[in-house]
């Protein structure tokens, strides 16, 4: 178990959605050296700007969260740059790590890493069964990288990287930019707004396929788990372990929101992977995580954040990003 009052502790992506719970969640482990490198001061494509952060922060265990992400949308606009961004901040952040002395490395990879056609539930030894889904593939294989450096490096070096491989999260303080939110968040706003104004909402696919979504909160107390008692090279998922159709995912939420209206589904648009659903039983039998937040419960608190937040939301996010 980790010593949080003397460990020395960097939070890549610390200001983002799931950062912001997990530096909560340090916060009640009593971590007392908790540094968060925020972009643009920050940018971890850039080598000079890691082994800045590494000499300013001096961190013991350093927990990558920081990726550039998007939608179906989003994804296929932007595969390049998808891609590169972040296979280079994991490649440059793991070595620039091992050469500082870094004791601990906890690298987070994505669900869009495993097979399209993976067995449902999807298991860690799978997941290099085959070729992603097309339309994440880029981010999902650059993410993957990190597994493989990783393993790579605790043969070679004993360098001490865990992977990490949450599920899609939802939550307060998601990304609700229709340009770039993933499908819960972009429901929530389209419903809402739809509701308000009477209109129809259009919904991308035909609402076959099944996700599997954990709350975030969630994801960032099994992220302190897996630090505190996980020095493992395999790989881990982290999810709660069921599955719910694209369907029966916007009937929840048109009923949370209050929508009443039609809901149309555009089949010109694509799917994305058929199913997704994972096996949990590593996370529980290595560091005893199991998810607790129920989904209509999680559903409620990202609603009443939105509503909450909505007002003026896209002109603050502009500013944070620079727009």
């Amino acid at each position: 178990m980790l010593d949080w009052s003397n460990t020395r502790v960097c939070v890549t992506g610390g200001a983002g959605f799931l950062g912001s719970f997990l530096v909560e969640e340090l916060e009640r482990k009593g971590a007392g050296d908790v540094f968060v490198p925020e972009y643009p001061e920050y940018d971890f494509t850039k080598r000079d700007d890691i082994l800045r952060m590494l000499e300013v922060s001096r961190p013991n265990l350093i927990i990558h969260l920081a990726a550039v992400v998007g939608g179906i949308g989003a994804n296929m606009a932007n595969p390049g740059k998808y891609f590169y961004d972040n296979a280079i901040m994991g490649i440059q952040l793991i070595e620039e790590a091992r050469l500082a002395g870094v004791d601990k490395f906890v690298a987070l990879g994505t669900i869009c890493a495993y097979p399209k056609f993976a067995p449902i539930p999807f298991r860690e030894e799978d997941l290099w069964n085959g070729y992603p889904e097309e339309t994440n593939a880029p981010y999902g294989l650059a993410k993957k990288m990190m597994l493989v450096q990783c393993q790579a490096y605790r043969q070679q070096y004993g360098f001490d990287g865990i992977f990490l491989l949450p599920v899609n999260l939802y939550g307060p303080r998601d990304n609700f930019d229709l340009e770039s939110s993933h499908v819960i968040p972009a429901m929530i706003r389209k419903m809402i707004a739809a509701r308000d104004s009477g209109e129809t909402v259009v919904l991308w696919g035909d609402g076959s396929p099944t996700r599997e979504f954990l709350y975030v909160g969630d994801c960032a107390r099994a992220i302190i788990m897996a630090a505190e008692s996980y020095d493992g090279s395999e790989p881990v998922n982290l999810g709660a372990g069921w599955e719910i159709s694209i369907k029966d995912l916007a009937e929840t939420i048109a009923e949370a929101v209050g929508y009443e209206g039609e809901i149309i589904w555009d089949t010109s648009k694509p799917n994305g992977q058929p199913r997704r659903k994972l096996d949990v039983s590593r996370a529980t039998e290595l560091f005893g995580f199991e998810a607790q937040v129920p989904f209509g419960e999680g559903i409620g608190r990202t609603v009443e954040w939105w509503e909450a937040n909505r007002v003026g939301y896209d002109e603050r996010r502009s500013g944070l990003l620079g727009g």
